[in-house]
C-alpha cells in the first residue's frame, strides 16, 4: 500500500513539474482544462478517475493508483449538508413560525365559548406527564445543539466569537450525545403509555373535514382521548423519532452499521436501483443527511404544536402543567372522551363515607 501511494504522490510531483516546465498547460488549468497526457494515459479523464476512484474496474496501471486520494461521495455529501439541507431547513423554520404568526392574526387565541366551568377533569396523571417532559425536554435542547451545529458557524461565530463559540458548540456536542438517550427513552415510554389512544378511527376523517375546529368558532368535532391530529403527530414523533435515533446512534458509534446498505436492499425490491455496495464512510455520509432531514421535519411540526399548545388555545397547556383540565374546555375539544370518563365513573361510583 505504500509502495502504490508513493506511486501515485510521484506522479503528482511530476506532473506539478510540468505545469512549470509548460506556461501554456498551466494556463489551460487555470481556464478549467485538466492537463493530461504527461504520464502516457489516454486523456485527463483516465488521470482524474484514477485519484478519485483508484484503479478500479481497469488494468492499465497495473493497480499501481489503487489508492484513492479523492471521495468524490464527500463532495456530494458537503454539497449538500451545505446546500439544499441548510436553505430548505432554515426555509421551513422560518416558514412554520411566519405561518403561525399569520394564523394567530387571523385567528387569535381560541378561547373556550362556554367559558371555563371551573371545575376540572384529569386528562394526563404523573407518569404520562413524565414521559411528555422528559421527550419534549430533552428534544428542545437536542434541537438548539444540533441547530447550533449546522448555522452556528454563519449566525453565531460572528456573533460570539471564536473562544466563546467554540466552548458552547464543544458543551453543546456533549448535550447532544447523552441527551440522546434521556429523549429515546421519553420515546419508548410515550409509545408504551399512549399507543392505544391513537389508533386511527372513522371518528378522525369527521375531525379532519371539519378542520379541528380551529379556523372557524362554533366548529367541535368529536374527538376522543386524542383527535386527528394529535394522532398525526403521535405517529410522525414515533416514526421520526425512532428512525432519528438509529441514525444518531450510528454517529455515535461510526462505521459500525449498515443502516443505509441494508435499507436500500429492501426498497430495491421495489425496482429502484438504489446503491447498496456502501463503504463505511458512505454509510456515515448518509446517517448525517438523514439526520439533519428528519430532525428539521420534527423541529417544524413541533413547533406548530407548541404553538397550539400554549398561545394558540386556551386551557390547553394544563393538560401537561397539572393533569387537570377545564370541563368545558374538554367538552368542546374531546367530547367523547368526556362522555367515556363519565360513564365510567358512574359505573364505578365512589363510595360514600
Amino acid at each position: 500500500m505504500f509502495r502504490k501511494l508513493l506511486v501515485t504522490f510521484m506522479m503528482i510531483f511530476v506532473i506539478n513539474l510540468a505545469f512549470i516546465a509548460n506556461p501554456s498547460t498551466s494556463m489551460a488549468q487555470v481556464s478549467g482544462e485538466v492537463p493530461g497526457k504527461t504520464l502516457g494515459l489516454k486523456s485527463d479523464a483516465d488521470l482524474w478517475r484514477y485519484i478519485r476512484t483508484g484503479n478500479a474496474g481497469s488494468t492499465q496501471m497495473k493497480d499501481e493508483l489503487s489508492a484513492v486520494m479523492i471521495q468524490s461521495e464527500g463532495d456530494n455529501w458537503r454539497a449538500i449538508r451545505n446546500g439544499p439541507l441548510s436553505l430548505y431547513g432554515a426555509l421551513g423554520l422560518f416558514g412554520i413560525i411566519g405561518i403561525l404568526f399569520v394564523f394567530y392574526m387571523y385567528r387569535g387565541k381560541i378561547k373556550v365559548e362556554s367559558g371555563l366551568a371551573g371545575q376540572t377533569i384529569l386528562r394526563f396523571a404523573a407518569i404520562d406527564r413524565f414521559a411528555h417532559w422528559l421527550m419534549a425536554g430533552s428534544f428542545v435542547l437536542l434541537a438548539l445543539t444540533g441547530l447550533n451545529l449546522l448555522y452556528g458557524k454563519y449566525v453565531l461565530l460572528p456573533i460570539l466569537g471564536p473562544e466563546i463559540f467554540t466552548a458552547i458548540t464543544i458543551g453543546g456536542k456533549y448535550i447532544h450525545n447523552y441527551l440522546a438517550f434521556s429523549f429515546m427513552l421519553g420515546l419508548a415510554l410515550a409509545f408504551i403509555l399512549w399507543v392505544r389512544h391513537n389508533i386511527p378511527s372513522k371518528i378522525d376523517w369527521e375531525w379532519l373535514k371539519m378542520g379541528g375546529g380551529i379556523f372557524k368558532a362554533g366548529m367541535h368535532p368529536p374527538a376522543k382521548k386524542f383527535n386527528a391530529g394529535q394522532k398525526m403527530i403521535f405517529w410522525i414523533t414515533m416514526i421520526g423519532g425512532l428512525s432519528v435515533s438509529m441514525s444518531g446512534i450510528a454517529l455515535m458509534f461510526p462505521f459500525q452499521t449498515t443502516m443505509f446498505a441494508d435499507t436500500f436492499a429492501l426498497l430495491n425490491v421495489l425496482g429502484l436501483g438504489l446503491p447498496t455496495d456502501l463503504t463505511a464512510l458512505q454509510e456515515q455520509q448518509y446517517n448525517q443527511v438523514w439526520h439533519g432531514i428528519v430532525s428539521l421535519g420534527l423541529m417544524i411540526m413541533i413547533i406548530a404544536h407548541i404553538y397550539i399548545g400554549s398561545v394558540g388555545m386556551e386551557g390547553a397547556l394544563d393538560a401537561m402543567n397539572t393533569g387537570e383540565v377545564d370541563r368545558n374546555w374538554a367538552k368542546e375539544h374531546h367530547n367523547l372522551w368526556v362522555k367515556e370518563v363519565d360513564e365510567k365513573k358512574n359505573s364505578n361510583p365512589e363510595p360514600a363515607e
